[in-house]
């Protein structure tokens, strides 16, 4: 017979306990910064009970079953209250595969590496930048707070490196729903983004030192439908968090490329889509522009994190369920996190933002953002994003980089709560035979991230 040492009151007691101190201390039995520290992994940090899906219910659901209306009850804690919504009203499910113990999973290699070299070396400077604390100069690489005390902390290490690489190119498709389960839209394009400062793989590092007043350059541009071919748009960041990106765009209709608005980060990048540039890794505006970043839950949490990305298939696409027409939302696997901390935010620099406040979800294994939930102007929920990571490896199927299989995002949903909308969209191997999906590639640069990239992209 199992002795249950500590069961899911014990951890709630304790997770409940800290935030009434306004203590936040990762970990259950022991701290979990110095475990991964010692360990690598995260097992002796919590209990059996928060480690696995069956401890957690107790029975009630195993790995490899479906989360759906019949058993979700079980889980209600553990996702956003849409994601509910959605398995209980649209047919929604969810799959779920063993929980991730092993924290070189959960990163790139080098990012998490340099996390651990780096540990307790950044500070914030006068300006509210993060900075060496050595020298007062940017941050020199990985998550600068992997033992973090304050939700600012998780926001700046999220805005520093979005997706953990030096640099990141995504193929990606993106298909807009309504709400009666119809597609409206489906877009194909690429994302890329360079970051100029703390950097762990690509030479110069870790600075680019001609740019080392940069944080990151990114771009975003489509190649379909016809009508939107080559429009696109880019985001030159200032390593000053309080400062605005430039923001430059290719306009496919006057074929010229035109500067935006600094503060124009809350409309959709195309018609029908539920995106914002605001809402880019959670974190889409600059550190400063929001405020509050207040701890406001701690607990285990369901998302996904591993088995997600679709090796079998020809161009890496997901498959599909759920809503009138089955097309609604990704196929998804989902495991069980042992302490997700939730943070509060509210834009201060927008003062014609749609958003009154934002609610991010982080794993605190290693601070990557596993969901977020956006409230309009009169406080009521707006939109809700949900999405998988996974290393790219199945069986003797492996995409690397470097030395090590591919760490990335593979899909993501983004709904519109009040009216019904939905918005998916996938990492996919390559589009137009050209544009693949990869991390560290030096040339990204001059291919995606400079205005003549642009120029040459809408009228290729």
């Amino acid at each position: 017979m199992h002795i249950i040492r500590f069961g899911g009151d014990y951890s709630r007691r304790k997770f409940l306990t800290d935030a009434s101190r306004g203590v936040l201390a990762t970990g259950v039995l022991a701290p979990l910064a110095k475990t991964i520290a010692a360990t690598g992994e995260v097992s002796k940090a919590y209990p059996d009970e928060l480690l696995s899906i069956e401890g957690y219910t107790k029975g009630k659901i195993k790995t490899g079953d479906y989360i759906t209306s019949a058993n979700v009850e079980h889980v209600k804690a553990l996702m956003q209250p849409i994601t509910y919504q959605q398995i209980v009203k649209q047919g929604r499910k969810l799959k779920v595969v063993k929980s991730t113990t092993d924290v070189m999973r959960l990163s790139p290699w080098e990012y998490q590496e340099a996390t651990l070299k780096n540990a307790g070396k950044a500070k914030f400077d006068e300006k509210g930048n993060v900075v060496n604390s050595a020298d007062g100069q940017p941050w020199i690489g990985g998550n600068p707070f992997p033992d973090p005390k304050q939700g600012i902390e998780l926001a700046a290490a999220q805005t520093l490196s979005w997706g953990r690489h030096d640099a990141s190119f995504y193929a990606i498709t993106a298909y807009a729903m309504r709400a009666d389960g119809a597609p409206r839209f489906r877009y194909t394009g690429g994302w890329a983004e360079l970051s100029a400062v703390a950097r762990t793989t690509l030479d110069p590092k870790p600075y680019w030192p001609e740019q080392k007043d940069k944080l990151r350059f990114q771009s975003v541009f489509f190649l379909s439908p016809n009508n939107f071919r080559g429009t696109s748009f880019m985001n030159i960041w200032y390593y000053d968090h309080r400062k605005f990106p430039e923001l430059y765009g290719y306009v496919a209709d006057f074929k010229r490329i035109r500067q935006f608005p600094t503060d124009q980060r809350f409309e959709p990048l195309l018609p029908g889509l539920s995106l914002y540039l605001s809402d880019a890794w959670g974190t889409g505006d600059p550190l400063h522009t929001w405020s509050g970043y207040n701890i406001v839950n701690r607990g285990p949490w369901l998302c996904g994190l591993s088995e997600s990305w679709a090796a079998d298939a020809p161009n890496w696409e997901h498959t599909t369920h759920g809503g009138a027409q089955g097309k609604t939302f990704w196929d998804t696997n989902v495991e069980l996190i042992p302490e997700a901390i939730m943070i509060e935010a509210q834009p201060t620099g927008f003062p014609r933002a749609p958003v009154s406040k934002k609610q991010l979800w982080f794993d605190a294994r290693n601070q990557v953002l596993v969901g977020m939930v956006t409230y309009d102007r009169r406080g009521e929920p707006f939109r809700c994003f949900d999405g998988a990571y996974s290393l790219y490896e199945k069986g003797d199927q492996k995409v690397m980089d470097g030395k090590h299989p591919y760490w990335s995002w593979c899909h993501f949903t983004a709904s519109d709560i009040q009216t019904g909308d939905v918005t998916r969209v996938e990492q996919v191997k390559v589009h137009d035979t050209q544009h693949k999906s990869g991390a560290n590639d030096p040339s990204m640069y001059e291919r995606y991230l400079t205005q003549n990239a642009l120029r040459s992209l809408g009228t290729s």
